[in-house]
Formats: structure tokens, C-alpha cells, sequence
């Protein structure tokens, strides 16, 4: 009788446990790495999408910024997390490209991580200091970049605008006249070009884009195939007679690539109703993006794509992680 007594006492000791097992996903705070500082891209769409997914799950969802080594600190973070979906990382084009610039990086790209939705792209812009630079034109900057040393910033070392200032490089035929001024993220580079420390930089549009609409910075041409509706003046890189600085970055969310399958799908599926409601897509639009909200295949896909082709512009370049 006393085994039979343990035998039904079991299940009872184990339904604990296979609850919390089983829990729904997020039972609390999730948290939203973004491995650059406020203020640029990346962060200003990790806290729309961010702030809506809190909203979905009635959870909190709390960004922490985790800025240095090129996105890789906060990216080996989430790579190292407990893989249950409560760990998610914001990430732009810099992540395909440190696959190719950081060989040694302490975890693996392709491996560790996986992407849950391509959420939105945005084109770069020429700027410069309005009031310090006297180049109206690309056609002049390009001029300038020939006949003096120039300093561009860029939000880090393989970053899309560091492979815009090597494309603008290398179409200006600019050699050893320009040189990278690598910063810890998009913002404080910005800030430092409206403060006349750089002389240039290929700027992600929602980074530079209130410095702009405030006159502190003139923006010479931007880098998508069409004008931009913020701003409809400012020719085209082919309008402007340099076809090959045509680029297009983006922003993703990525989590441990070891999360469950189920918590990948309900991460996939709320992600999709964060970046597809009406007003996270207009404040996202206001502020300079295209809203894409991909489903994993297609943002995995394209991922896979953009790792390839911008390994191929590092090894043609030459560019290091300087």
C-alpha cells in the first residue's frame, strides 16, 4: 500500500516542474540588447518594436545598451544567453559584416544566432558641416577629398557608413586622403560632425537626419536607387555621377540560435504584429525608415546573402578592423 501511496504521490511532485517547463513565453522581463549606444538607428528601432512587443506580451521589455567592439560585445551577450527567447539583439548590417572582419570573434556568427525578422532598411547620406564645409555638391566633395586630408567618421569599423566612406574613397580616387575616424556608435559621430570635428561622413539617414532638418549638417547626395519623401532635394549617389556608392543598410532582431522552436514561432509571430502596426510604421517612416517586417525565411535568406557580398567588398578593399 505504501508503494502504491509513492507511486500516486509522484506525478504529483513532478506536475510542479513540468509547469514551469512548459510555461507560456515571456513569463517576465525580456530583455532588448542593442550593442550601440542611444540614439542610433538600431536603437531607435529596437524601442518602437521594443515598446509595442511590451505591449503584446504584458511584459516589460527593457533596451539596455551595450556599446563597444563593433556590435560584438553586446552580440556575444545575447549569444550566451539562456536560449529561452527572453534575450533578444538588435543588430544592422554590422553583424554580416563582422562575420568577415572579425574571424576570431568570441562566438560564432552563423551558429549561435539566428535572425527572427528583418524589421527595416534605410538608405545613407553624404553630409557634411554646414557651416564648415563649403561643399554643396558631391562633385565638390569628391574634389576636396582629392586636394586635402579628410576625416570621416563612421559608427564603427566595418559598419555601413565605414563601407560607405570606403566606396566614396575609392570613387573619388581619394587614396590616402581620407582618413577613418571609427566611433562607438552612429550618434556620437554625428554629433562630432555637426560640431565640425570630421569633415564627412555616409550617414545612416535617421541618425543624421534631425542634425539636417536642424541646418547644422548639409546633406550632398544619398545612397538609395530613389529620392527619399524626407528629403526630396537631395539627389541620388547615381543622380550625382557615382553610381557605386549605392547601398541600402538595415536593422534585424536576432536571438540564441539554440531558442525552441515554439518560442522562435510566437517570437516570429508577435514580432511580425509589433513592426506591421500602424503607428510603430509611421513613427518608423517619420524617422527615415522602410518598414520591411520579413518572416524568419526571407530575413534568413537575405542575411545569408549579405554576409557573402560584403565579404566580398572587405577582401577586394582590403579592410581591416583598424
Amino acid at each position: 500500500m505504501l508503494q502504491r501511496r509513492h507511486l500516486l504521490a509522484a506525478p504529483a511532485l513532478l506536475a510542479p516542474v513540468a509547469a514551469r517547463a512548459q510555461a507560456p513565453f515571456p513569463d517576465r522581463a525580456v530583455r532588448y540588447i542593442v550593442p550601440f549606444p542611444p540614439g542610433g538607428l538600431t536603437d531607435i528601432m529596437a524601442r518602437l518594436v521594443g515598446q509595442k512587443l511590451a505591449e503584446i506580451w504584458g511584459k516589460p521589455v527593457v533596451i539596455e545598451n551595450r556599446a563597444g567592439g563593433n556590435a560584438l560585445i553586446g552580440a556575444d551577450a545575447v549569444a550566451k544567453s539562456a536560449p529561452d527567447g527572453h534575450t533578444l539583439l538588435a543588430i544592422t548590417m554590422t553583424h554580416t559584416v563582422n562575420a568577415t572582419l572579425f574571424p576570431n570573434a568570441p562566438f560564432d556568427f552563423r551558429r549561435d544566432l539566428t535572425t527572427i525578422s528583418v524589421l527595416g532598411s534605410l538608405p545613407l547620406v553624404v553630409v557634411v558641416n554646414a557651416e564648415r564645409n563649403p561643399a554643396r555638391t558631391l562633385a565638390e566633395l569628391v574634389q576636396q577629398a582629392k586636394q586635402r586630408r579628410l576625416n570621416g567618421g563612421s559608427s564603427g569599423n566595418g559598419s555601413p557608413p565605414h563601407l560607405g566612406l570606403e566606396l566614396f574613397r575609392r570613387a573619388a580616387e581619394a587614396g590616402d586622403n581620407i582618413t577613418h575616424v571609427p566611433y562607438r556608435g552612429g550618434a556620437p559621430s554625428v554629433t562630432d560632425l555637426a560640431g565640425g570635428s570630421l569633415d564627412l561622413m555616409v550617414s545612416n539617414l535617421p541618425e543624421c537626419i534631425a542634425q539636417i532638418q536642424a541646418g547644422r549638417l548639409r546633406p550632398l547626395a544619398i545612397t538609395s536607387a530613389a529620392r527619399h519623401p524626407l528629403l526630396p532635394e537631395v539627389p541620388t549617389v547615381r543622380e550625382a555621377g557615382q553610381p557605386t556608392l549605392e547601398m541600402t543598410n538595415w536593422t534585424a532582431v536576432m536571438v540564441p540560435a539554440a531558442v525552441p522552436a515554439p518560442t522562435l514561432a510566437r517570437l516570429e509571430a508577435d514580432t511580425l504584429a509589433a513592426i506591421r502596426d500602424a503607428d510603430v510604421g509611421r513613427r518608423a517612416r517619420d524617422g527615415g525608415f522602410t518598414v520591411e517586417g520579413w518572416d524568419r525565411a526571407r530575413s534568413l535568406a537575405f542575411v545569408t546573402e549579405e554576409t557573402a557580398r560584403w565579404a566580398r567588398l572587405i577582401q577586394e578593399a582590403g579592410l581591416r578592423a583598424d
